[in-house]
């Protein structure tokens, strides 16, 4: 069986940054990669699915809200995948930047944070979610379009 294009990246030089991870015709996959991998310190769940909630709320009523495809956690708990359509790599590292920082101000309730519209609603909290934009952006501030290549 053939591996997929994930399992052939060694994870083992994965740092806390954006990757592209692959492109599929007009899609570009990126790696939002919030934690070290293999480390033992990765986003618990309410961490992430509270950034979740947040993150994909923000991409999506963003400047590239008409391209953005899929914002979702990875797995093994150390980031999330950010799918665009005809992306422009400096744009949408440029939005991810302007969302972090968005969601590191903002003081509002937490979007999709009911019964109706979560399944599981009560596992959701803004503080943390808050906290993590705000880390990860002063992480990745320096980082250019130049920079989303895997290291090898």
């Amino acid at each position: 069986m053939q591996k997929i294009a994930s399992f052939t990246v060694d994870h083992r030089l994965i740092k806390e940054w954006i990757y592209i991870s692959r492109i599929d015709g007009d899609i570009t996959t990126y790696d939002i990669r919030m934690r070290k991998p293999n480390t033992g310190d990765v986003m618990s769940n309410s961490l992430m699915h509270s950034f979740e909630h947040l993150f994909a709320t923000f991409m999506r009523n963003g400047r590239l809200k008409e391209s953005v495809v899929y914002v979702g956690p990875m797995g093994c708990q150390t980031g999330f995948y950010l799918l665009i359509r005809n992306a422009d790599h400096k744009s949408v590292l440029d939005e991810v930047k302007r969302v972090l920082a968005e969601i590191s101000d903002y003081s509002g309730e937490m979007p999709g944070m009911s019964e109706i519209e979560c399944g599981n609603f009560r596992n959701l909290d803004c503080s943390i979610a808050r906290r993590e934009a705000k880390e990860y952006l002063e992480k990745i501030q320096a980082e250019t379009e130049s920079d989303l290549e895997y290291e090898k």
